[in-house]
């Protein structure tokens, strides 16, 4: 095994080792099976707080509307649907030119968690990500003066704009009002938030089996803290590598080494959250996995170089379906 590997391997292993220890409650005894609340290294979504509700309402209206995208052919909701998981239900989503985009659309509920946003991970605020997918030439391929002068030309917008910034709408404006809606898509009250806070029948007992399994197997390692992931970079192909039996590999496969040009960056992306989970088929970067249960499957043989049986992969995939949470009480 290569260096870079072995050491993203053995990081995972004491991650995973350090939280049994911390489950058990007593120094130097692991026990993988340990589903205490009180030892959960998951802890429930918050509800959203500290918001501007006219910027949140204005920034619900821009990120619905074409008019971001030059020609007016794509919104923000295009590729990241609300009622759809907070993604399009794609392979990979179309871009603003009709051709299908390098990378499977990321949910955007709760994405305001993650240390990083996108696959690749590079981007550390939300307006910064936001502005590069406003003017990315495959995205909404826009300018700031088109853009502002479709939004200007709208009494609506300027009304909504003198509101809630006190004038005509702005570069900054625009890029906080998109945030400020960003911020308060989480999803609180999934079930499993709520057993989490002491309601022991809120999941059953083949979801608390199929946690058992997901902290004893080691996915928590890489899937934990408050969004159950998006906190940290790892490498698709740990112990195995998918990649190994595909006849291309492309851009997008490349993870972080097109970022970087480092080496131990290779396949390197961040991991993505499971919440909601069960809404967001199909899996992975390129949308390859089509079902929960065979993004199961390969993420144990990958990641944790484990074959899994059946009823396991059911187990985990019914626990998975726990951390789905609400939005505006639905």
């Amino acid at each position: 095994m290569a260096r870079g590997s072995l050491w993203v391997a053995v990081s995972a292993w004491l991650a995973a080792a350090m939280f049994y220890l911390l489950s058990a409650g007593r120094p130097g005894h692991a026990d993988p099976a340990a589903t205490t609340a009180e030892a959960a290294p998951i802890t429930p979504v918050p509800r959203p707080a500290g918001l501007d509700p006219a910027k949140v309402r204005l920034g619900e209206k821009l990120f619905h509307d074409v008019r971001l995208s030059h020609d007016n052919v794509v919104a923000c909701a295009s590729c990241h649907r609300l009622d759809r998981g907070g993604d399009d239900d794609r392979v990979r989503p179309m871009g603003s030119d009709g051709l299908p985009l390098d990378y499977n659309a990321p949910t955007i509920f709760n994405a305001t968690l993650s240390f990083r946003y996108n696959w690749r991970g590079n981007f550390r605020e939300l307006e910064t990500q936001n502005e590069s997918t406003l003017r990315d030439r495959r995205l909404m391929n826009t300018s700031w003066d088109e853009l502002l002068a479709k939004l200007g030309a709208d009494p609506a917008y300027r009304n909504a704009f003198a509101r809630a910034y006190g004038g005509r709408p702005e570069r900054t404006h625009v890029l906080d009002a998109l945030a400020s809606f960003q911020r308060s898509l989480l999803t609180p009250n999934a079930r499993f938030d709520r057993y989490l806070r002491g309601e022991d029948d809120a999941i059953t007992d083949e979801e608390k089996r199929g946690y058992q399994l997901f902290r004893g197997y080691g996915c928590i390692a890489c899937h934990q803290g408050v969004n159950i992931g998006g906190n940290l970079f790892q490498k698709f192909g740990v112990f195995d590598n998918p990649f190994a039996r595909r006849e291309r590999i492309t851009t997008a496969d490349l993870g972080r080494f097109t970022i970087t040009g480092d080496e131990r960056d290779r396949h390197v992306l961040r991991v993505p959250s499971l919440r909601n989970v069960a809404l967001t088929a199909p899996y992975f970067h390129d949308g390859s996995a089509g079902s929960l249960s065979e993004a199961v499957d390969i993420m144990a043989l990958s990641q944790l170089g484990r074959t899994l049986e059946v009823h396991e992969i059911d187990l985990i995939v019914k626990f998975l379906g726990s951390l789905t949470g609400e939005y505006r009480g639905q």
